[in-house]
């Protein structure tokens, strides 16, 4: 048995990725526990485990080290170009080639790659494989609040009448009690945590691995619950994983192409890999809501984002776990 965990470990079918599969299975069946009238708050429970997360990733940092970070702006420039240019730019040309004009998920591919990286996923990856953590959470910080401002003017390419609005203060209010300001308060206590965090490493990253169950079960138990995949043949459906799974390779190809043509370090790689290749699930919902207003068109743009999401959860943190060991 002991043999046997150890070959499937080495393709990646370790005990973490057998739960996130597991999440989804779970999710399917008990949608209701993920949702907003659960009688468990997994969501604020989510929230909250995600603020501590960036509490001990602020722990972490040392300030001298995020100082020089700082400086690296071609990493930066790297980063938010993949998030907002080159991914874009990727599926606007297939759309020029294999598009067709009308169709929603066409349009919700595009919607998915205008969008900005995640915050905590993308964090989460880097840590795990051990990459540069600072730079991660500089350039996944900042991708979320520009993309309220640079999604919207992309999405104006193929939706000229939409009208558009967001409530700015709301969101950045969020994002700052959710991540700035627990790594604030962690840079703070550097000097006074860093060796609890040394000492207590394991523990903290399957603390991180649990949020990210939980992350992937909310997820899709509300997807369950909103019957998304309703109407979809299960065909439909994996050809689309599988054009969603390829295009998550390539982009994933292209960004440490990149960064090894900029002769960037192991640990700046990483960063680049992990928060380029990301896409935020939570602002695309939110986002989406107010640019589709209709329930059953929103339901079909978001349906290859929610299937990107799952598979940069799965895949990536297959990815994450196995550069972490090298």
């Amino acid at each position: 048995m002991n043999q046997l965990n150890k070959t499937l470990a080495k393709v990646g079918l370790n005990s973490f990725f057998l739960l996130l599969i597991g999440m989804i299975f779970l999710a399917k069946f008990f949608p209701e526990w993920g949702t907003s009238s659960s009688p468990l708050p997994l969501k604020s429970i989510t929230g909250v485990g995600i603020s501590i997360i960036f509490f001990f990733y602020g722990v972490k940092l040392s300030p001298r080290k995020l100082l020089e970070d700082l400086k690296n702006w071609k990493l930066h420039l790297l980063i938010q170009a993949t998030t907002f240019l080159i991914f874009p730019i990727v599926v606007l040309l297939l759309y020029m080639i294999w598009g067709e004009e009308g169709n929603y998920l066409w349009l919700g591919t595009f919607y998915l790659a205008a969008l900005p990286s995640t915050v905590s996923s993308s964090v989460v990856m880097v840590s795990i494989a051990r990459g540069n953590l600072s730079a991660a959470i500089f350039n996944a910080s900042i991708s979320s609040m520009v993309g309220i401002f640079i999604t919207p003017v992309w999405m104006e390419l193929l939706l000229p009448e939409s009208a558009v609005g967001f409530d700015l203060s709301d969101t950045f209010l969020k994002l700052s009690l959710q991540v700035l300001f627990p790594v604030l308060i962690g840079l703070y206590f550097h000097k006074y945590l860093v060796s609890f965090i040394v000492k207590h490493q394991r523990s903290l990253k399957n603390f991180d691995q649990t949020i990210i169950l939980l992350i992937v079960f909310t997820a899709f138990a509300e997807s369950f619950a909103e019957e998304m995949f309703k109407g979809y043949t299960a065909w439909e459906l994996g050809s689309l994983s599988g054009l969603m799974l390829l295009f998550f390779f390539v982009m994933m190809g292209m960004m440490y192409g990149l960064s090894t043509l900029m002769k960037f370090n192991r640990e700046d790689t990483i960063a680049v890999i992990f928060c380029g290749s990301k896409k935020s699930l939570v602002q695309g919902a939110v986002m989406g809501r107010v640019m589709f207003p209709d329930p059953t068109v929103f339901g079909i743009i978001l349906l290859p984002l929610m299937i990107y999401h799952a598979l940069q959860l799965l895949v990536g943190s297959m990815i994450a776990e196995k550069l972490g060991k090298v």
